[in-house]
């Protein structure tokens, strides 16, 4: 796909949780806990204008679900503040530190004071029906490792709680990640191809963890990534679970918004303006069906009906995304709106157990080609999926509409919610600005220095390739690596490293269990010089339970011969081989107990 010509822009929005002592507005512990909640409480949101008067639409959608939600708590390490009812306590300095020296790092420009909003959200992931967070810094720029990144806002914010199960309408939350820091660092729209974006994501991500000041583990960084291309629209494809999964998210709604557009011009073409809602019923059409799928809901008391979608014929079963049709577009805002599972079209019938005699019959009591079938049981849920349908069949010759979605596992998207607007942000009103201190400033000061460049600087001094640094560097390994070089002295950083990342994910494929015991207890070995870097890869490999690398090394016969034995094995093989030769094939006959090193000085040293 030639992005630069269909205009291709994304964004990203990174968020990262930060590792603090206490939680973002209040004073309880950040720590994720499985074992057996102590309480729980249900709760309903509602919902009240805000201050410029009007009610955001991604609200209205949530509270139009009529959903109850059930809390799950901790006396000790959550309080009232998480449930509402205690006001919020002053923002937690660490985490306001942190995210001024992000600012710094980003050349973002901090505000003069900081004022604490309330971002209205009410799916039930924040009790009081609201999120709080922070505009810390904007307008930031930098270059790092060739990416000119630019920063449209960083701002702090309490994370949300955590969806523990989902039945119907009841979403049962836990308490104990709402309130945990959280910096959120929102990109300038951006014209790199999806794979640069996908490294410019892990550059961000890593400028901050770089610092020592983020949490590490699955769950503690969220990558959100804004995407429109010419003549479509902003898409927020909230949620995506993995860096490597962004190219393809990109490129995949790139492909849905370009076959959008087509399905909107062939609608024009055709003169398909609006569709009015027109419901059928028809259920007797069904009268001695053969679909399982229709007789499990005929047999419940429930009803098919038929929504009269004229002119868009061949255009329902339109694949919009691999594996992924129009049809499954509406059976998406169905599925978000309702609590149907969905429906079926004109364009993929006779199928699923329904005849060509019962589409025929269905298309006669419509009066249309093309529809749209719904079944259930309640008559409320019928006539709300069909007005959501017409809705979304009317915004087809539009072209694209402004959606937030959510990341599939194979890079497709879904329909989550409509896009938020400005209503939904007001001043949190029981806590005064925030103002940034000579303190503060100091402490951000001293936590920039680390930046991404300065530690790939670092690493390559110390003899890494810049390949190998930046593979360390993006390994969960690089705190081990330095606390190594540190206790480690007489191994040089590249094996260190070497071994960390390359050595362990190559015996990892082989099904090779490489534990940190056994990873220190081959480099004491080495420091040692009890083994050759050249042994490594089989020690490790060879190292049975609760065995040393020194054992190991003595049962299979890899114990490093001392200098003197070299030099004598040296001086022997050069009078068999020429000069030229003798260094490989002293390393092949005696490959894992002789340091290359070793070979060259005992060759050095001869005089014949």
């Amino acid at each position: 796909m030639d992005y630069r010509a269909i205009g291709l822009k994304t964004g990203l929005e990174i968020h990262i949780q930060l590792q603090t002592k206490r939680k973002l507005f209040c004073h309880c512990a950040p720590v994720l806990r499985d074992d057996e909640p102590h309480f729980r409480l249900e709760r309903r949101l509602h919902i009240s204008v805000s201050e410029l008067g009007a009610v955001d639409p991604a609200v209205l959608w949530e509270v139009r679900k009529r959903r109850r939600y059930i809390y799950e708590g901790y006396r000790d390490t959550t309080c009232l503040v998480e449930l509402d009812e205690e006001p919020p306590h002053l923002p937690d300095e660490e985490a306001l530190a942190t995210a001024v020296a992000v600012a710094k790092i980003f050349n973002a420009k901090l505000s003069d004071e900081i004022h604490v909003m309330r971002k209205t959200v009410v799916d039930g992931s924040n009790v009081s029906g609201f999120q709080r967070t922070m505009l810390v810094a904007y307008g930031g720029r930098a270059k790092i490792l060739g990416y000119d990144i630019g920063v449209e806002t960083i701002a702090l914010e309490e994370d949300a709680a955590r969806k523990m199960s989902e039945e119907g309408k009841t979403v049962v939350y836990r308490l104990d990640r709402l309130g945990i820091p959280l910096i959120e660092i929102a990109t300038e729209p951006m014209a790199y191809t999806p794979q640069q974006v996908e490294e410019v994501a892990w550059i961000i991500g890593y400028s901050v963890k770089i610092t020592g000041r983020a949490r590490r583990g699955v769950g503690t960084v969220r990558q959100d990534v804004n995407v429109s291309i010419a003549g479509g629209a902003k898409t927020e494809i909230k949620g995506v679970p993995d860096l490597a999964l962004i190219p393809k998210v990109i490129d995949y709604e790139a492909q849905r918004q370009l076959n959008l557009l087509k399905i909107a011009e062939e609608l024009r073409r055709r003169g398909v303006d609006k569709v009015e809602l027109s419901v059928a019923d028809v259920t007797e059409a069904f009268a001695g069906t053969k679909s399982k799928l229709v007789k499990r809901v005929l047999d419940a008391g429930g009803r098919v009906v038929a929504v009269k979608a004229p002119g868009f014929q061949k255009l329902l079963g339109f694949e919009v995304q691999p594996g992924r049709r129009f049809g499954t577009e509406l059976a998406d805002y169905v599925r978000a709106w309702t609590e149907l599972g969905g429906l079926l079209h004109s364009d993929e019938l006779p199928g699923y157990g329904i005849s060509a005699e019962e589409v025929r019959e269905v298309s006669a009591r419509a009066g249309v080609e093309s529809f749209v079938l719904l079944m259930g049981v309640e008559e409320a849920e019928l006539m709300e999926a069909a007005r959501v349908v017409v809705e979304r069949l009317n915004a087809a010759p539009r072209g694209v509409p402004e959606e937030t979605r959510a990341a599939n596992p194979d890079g497709t998207t879904r329909f989550l919610r409509p896009r938020p607007g400005a209503a939904r942000m007001y001043p949190e009103t029981d806590l005064p600005p925030v103002k940034i201190t000579f303190e503060i400033l100091k402490k951000a000061e001293e936590i920039a220095r680390t930046t991404l460049d300065a530690k790939l600087g670092e690493l390559t001094s110390m003899g890494l390739s810049r390949d190998l640094a930046l593979q360390l560097i993006k390994s969960p390994q690089l705190e081990k690596f330095d606390e190594y070089v540190g206790r480690y002295k007489q191994v040089p950083p590249q094996q260190i490293a070497n071994m960390l990342v390359n050595t362990s994910r190559a015996l990892a494929r082989e099904g090779v269990e490489v534990t940190e015991a056994k990873i220190e207890s081959v480099l004491e070995a080495l420091d040692r010089r009890v083994i050759t870097k050249e042994a490594v890869e089989e020690v490790l490999r060879g190292m049975r339970p609760g065995e040393s690398a020194e054992e190991a090394a003595k049962r299979l016969g890899l114990v490093r011969l001392p200098y003197d034995e070299v030099k004598k094995i040296v001086e022997e093989v050069a009078r068999q081989v020429s000069r030229e030769k003798v260094v490989g094939e002293v390393m092949r006959r005696y490959r894992g107990r002789v340091d290359v090193e070793d070979v060259k000085r005992a060759l050095s040293e001869l005089h014949f």
